[in-house]
């Protein structure tokens, strides 16, 4: 719609959502969507990580076992290895991989989440602009 401003001369347009207040609000849909996509990045780089970190202890797992009980197995400290009982090593990777299991199905929840508030902000934006667009 365009009306002449008071002086005359001049053709303004008006807009929905050229009001200050859907300005706002549609920065700050557009912010949280862009928070959103930057952890979904995020969250899927650290579920990939975890992955491979499942992969590599789940293949020492099998690697270990089999190998005799009676075999020597050693465990990297920093920039020394400790003698450790087969057992024991055992135990420590198969809690190690629960551990990680458990972390990248939080992770995979946290994506779920991330995912749904970025196309629930897509379509807020879409929505505000379709509004606009109306008018």
């Amino acid at each position: 719609m365009t009306q002449r401003d008071p002086g005359g001369d001049r053709l303004t347009t008006e807009c929905n959502v050229c009001d200050l207040g859907d300005r706002q609000l549609v920065r700050e849909i557009e912010t949280q969507a862009i928070q959103a996509q930057q952890q979904i990045s995020l969250t899927r780089t650290q579920m990939a990580s975890k992955h491979r970190e499942m992969r590599m202890t789940q293949l020492t797992l099998n690697e270990i076992s089999s190998l005799s009980p009676s075999t020597n197995v050693y465990e990297g400290v920093g920039k020394m290895f400790v003698a450790l009982p087969m057992p024991a090593l055992k135990v420590k990777l198969g809690q190690q991989l629960k551990d990680l299991e458990g972390e990248n199905e939080g992770l995979g929840k946290k994506l779920v989440y991330l995912e749904t508030t970025a196309k629930n902000s897509q379509t807020h934006i879409d929505h505000m602009l379709g509004r606009a667009g109306e008018t």
